[in-house]
């Protein structure tokens, strides 16, 4: 459903008359399970590299993420929909990457913050560093900087929350038909091929004489 036709939906929503406007409020379903799902993320408890203390800091008394309902950072993925990866990905940390996502309840989102996290950083060229998270799991939102500070977190969190506004339930990946298999995990080596498909990408082989 598109923003304008999410606008004329509650365009059409009948009038409260004045007497009750202070206790009822009339508003669509997409309204509310953006409501909750604005107040209920859960992110894991995941680190990876420097921006890792700056995802520490924002969640301290500071800065205070509690704010936003988001206090609890789950040790497991299994009780997490919120996955920020914060720091250098490397090809050896690849596979257990997609474990961890493919492990996170539904529906789950994931920002990539930093440059490490987003291209490489300054260590992209390295034989062990994957070029950007998004090369492995969809990426929601993308925090720029070296580190970015707990403000550009904040940021990218409520950038998260306005997408939930403009979201309709019947749009969100987790509803659609069909199962979901999940992210195949990778077998990586030096150039980020999946040495599964080793043969699906050297081709048929060539029979001598």
């Amino acid at each position: 459903m598109s923003r304008q036709s999410r606008t004329d939906a509650v365009s059409w929503l009948p009038e409260v008359p004045p007497e009750l406007q202070s206790s009822v409020k009339l508003t669509t379903l997409d309204q509310v399970y953006a409501w909750a799902r604005k107040r209920s993320l859960w992110p894991m408890l995941f680190g990876l590299a420097c921006c890792a203390f700056e995802m520490i800091s924002t969640a301290a008394s500071r800065y205070d993420t509690a704010r936003f309902g988001m206090e609890i950072m789950r040790a497991s993925p299994r009780q997490a929909d919120l996955l920020i990866i914060n720091g250098t990905v490397t090809k050896k940390m690849a596979p257990l990457l997609v474990r961890l996502y493919n492990q996170m309840a539904e529906p789950k989102y994931v920002i990539a913050m930093g440059a490490c996290a987003i291209s490489g950083g300054p260590f992209k060229e390295g034989y062990n560093v994957v070029s950007g998270v998004d090369r492995l799991i969809p990426v929601d939102v993308y925090i720029p900087g070296c580190p970015p500070r707990p403000e550009a977190l904040l940021h990218g969190i409520l950038t998260l929350h306005a997408r939930f506004d403009h979201e309709s339930i019947r749009d969100i990946r987790a509803f659609q038909e069909g199962q979901d298999k999940g992210i195949p995990e990778p077998t990586l080596g030096p150039d980020l091929v999946n040495w599964r498909d080793l043969e699906d990408l050297a081709g048929p082989r060539k029979e001598n004489g």
